[in-house]
């Protein structure tokens, strides 16, 4: 690639325009920054047909222009064998040269209407879609990630094809706003201009055009069921090969690769004869639609030829008549074989968006159920665990010395207080359960023992924290001999890093966080001695006047600690203040 700056008068904007329309202005373009997406509602009494709907017309202000245009370019595409037909009655017919020059103006103006129509309807239905599918997957991973309630769960790997394909067909849905409403529109103007050459040519047109529609309709009915099934067999195998990939460790370790192996082609297998019957449908659907639009529209053109011969229709108004019936079939060729399977497949990935929004999701407590309590920023927290209370008041750094199993269990609770088990935490002296999830993840933040880096830079796994936050999270995190370049790749789950310096990054990320109580489970047992050392000498001073529950085996870690819970000794609380 050369450098624009060495070429005076070059594309510095990367858009790859040439000379004569480099300084022309750029309409459309995307924000430096993503666009607020609110969520969509999918409540427990919304059908898929209705959220199906909701999409659609999401983006009314973006689709009501762009199917504007397009009834500008459908109709003036439409109306090209119209101006032909006259100019060939009033200029050619006649030899006035005045006239022909008059409607060869109007054929350029129309060409030149409908062309730049057709450009900003296309540019506006790919914005559209585009912004529905962003609204859509940010909707679903709040939905997965933040779920109503706090009832947090890994996700399975079917919301891999959620995320992708069927938000992709679901998004393509707002495409029925434009495109189909501008091709009725073009019907609409045909048979108008039919009726006016000839009142039994526009009355065909007029009548057994919606009926051929429905007619591709009724046909594509099987094609809808069936889509609906292939989309989950689908979503199903593509669930199973994340899985799969994901575990790949756990299935070496027992050695089930055999197992996992023929699972997944059977999976594979029932999918391929899923989507072999769905090809199957949709070409015989496609064949038969293809019969109704060409049938209908041989009959219309016959009785136009006919027309013409016993001398009722003139020569302009005889091409004008063939120009419009051959207008008139790849409208409706292509509502049966676009539109409609849209519409099928939207309809199917509906089902399954409403199915993991709902699945996911989880009623939030009543106001009454609070009962006017109130939880403060910095609360005291409790987590009863072993017949053992584990106290935490605001500013300590306390911690718990438990088995691998109680300690993980501790950490689940925290995580997800309203998953139930034995182990019950309470801030302010409130259930956790009791809390909302926005009110709860507000107070506590909990770094799990499995560091989990997403793939990017050191900068993008640290969150968005104010830049002193960092540096100290950095810093108490000992990552200094490694991130110094906070650009550096991590790769894919932090697969450039080594353990330690993945679970340093984990570390740091939890204390740039800065919430106000912060649960660390086993953060050092990937370090070195001495890099765990310099963590535990640092780790109180970046948490001054907030909270930390410390679960660790590490002596190191637990000798830094204001208090020590010790739930392996006979006696369960032991105190060490430090200075």
């Amino acid at each position: 690639m050369r450098d624009s700056s060495r070429f005076p008068g070059a594309d510095t904007a990367g858009l790859g325009r040439g000379p004569l329309t480099r300084r022309l202005p750029v309409l459309l373009q995307a924000p430096p920054e993503p666009t607020e997406a609110p969520p969509f509602d999918a409540g427990a009494g919304l059908t898929p047909g209705r959220f199906l709907l909701r999409v659609i017309f999401s983006v009314k202000r973006v689709t009501v222009p762009g199917m504007l245009f397009a009834v500008v370019w459908q109709v003036g595409e439409s109306a090209v064998p119209v101006v032909m037909g006259v100019a060939i009655d009033r200029a050619l017919a006649t030899g006035n040269a005045g006239q022909l020059v008059l409607w060869l103006g109007v054929l350029i103006a129309l060409y030149v209407a409908l062309t730049m129509a057709a450009k900003l309807a296309n540019r506006l239905t790919s914005y559209a879609v585009q912004l529905v599918q962003h609204r859509l997957r940010s909707t679903l991973s709040t939905a997965v990630l933040h779920p109503v309630g706090g009832a947090a769960r890994a996700p399975d790997g079917s919301v891999v094809s959620v995320m992708t394909s069927d938000v992709a067909r679901l998004a393509n849905a707002v495409i029925l706003v434009i495109l189909p409403v501008s091709r009725i529109a073009a019907i609409g103007f045909i048979a108008v201009s039919l009726l006016a050459t000839h009142w039994l040519l526009g009355m065909v047109v007029l009548l057994g055009a919606p009926a051929a529609v429905w007619l591709m309709g009724v046909l594509s009915e099987r094609l809808s069921r069936d889509t609906r099934v292939y989309q989950e067999l689908l979503a199903s195998t593509v669930g199973r090969a994340t899985d799969l990939v994901a575990g790949y460790r756990v299935v070496k370790g027992i050695r089930a690769e055999t197992e996992a192996t023929r699972r997944y082609r059977q999976a594979s297998q029932e999918t391929l004869v899923g989507a072999r019957r769905n090809a199957g449908l949709l070409g015989r659907f496609l064949a038969g639609s293809g019969a109704v639009s060409g049938t209908f529209v041989a009959a219309v053109m016959g009785l136009a030829g006919w027309f013409a011969v016993d001398g009722r229709l003139s020569i302009g108004e005889l091409i004008a008549a063939v120009g419009l019936t051959q207008a008139l079939l790849p409208q409706i060729q292509s509502i049966a074989s676009a539109s409609i399977p849209n519409l099928a497949g939207a309809r199917a990935a509906s089902v399954r968006v409403i199915d993991v929004l709902r699945g996911n999701g989880g009623e939030s407590p009543g106001p009454d159920d609070r009962a006017g309590a109130e939880v403060a920023r910095l609360p005291v927290v409790e987590v009863s665990a072993q017949g053992t209370t584990i106290r935490v008041d605001p500013g300590e750094l306390v911690g718990v010395r438990a088995d691998d199993r109680t300690a993980a269990r501790i950490a689940r609770a925290l995580l997800d207080p309203r998953a139930g088990g034995e182990v019950e935490a309470r801030l302010d002296g409130l259930p956790a359960r009791e809390l909302t999830a926005e009110e709860y993840r507000s107070r506590v933040t909990v770094a799990p023992h499995r560091a989990t880096l997403f793939s990017g830079t050191i900068r993008d796994n640290l969150g968005a924290g104010a830049p002193e936050l960092v540096d100290g999270a950095l810093r108490a995190a000992a990552c200094g001999d490694f991130a110094a370049d906070l650009d550096l790749p991590v790769g894919e789950d932090g697969n450039r890093l080594s353990g330690g310096q993945r679970q340093r990054i984990a570390l740091a990320r939890a204390l740039a966080s800065d919430a106000p109580v912060l649960v660390l489970h086993d953060p050092t047992t990937a370090v070195d001695p001495v890099t765990e050392h310099t963590i535990a000498v640092r780790l109180r001073g970046s948490r001054t006047g907030r909270s930390t529950l410390l679960i660790a085996s590490s002596p190191v870690l637990l000798g830094r600690c204001d208090r020590v819970v010790d739930l392996l000794a006979d006696a369960p609380v032991h105190g060490r203040t430090v200075g």
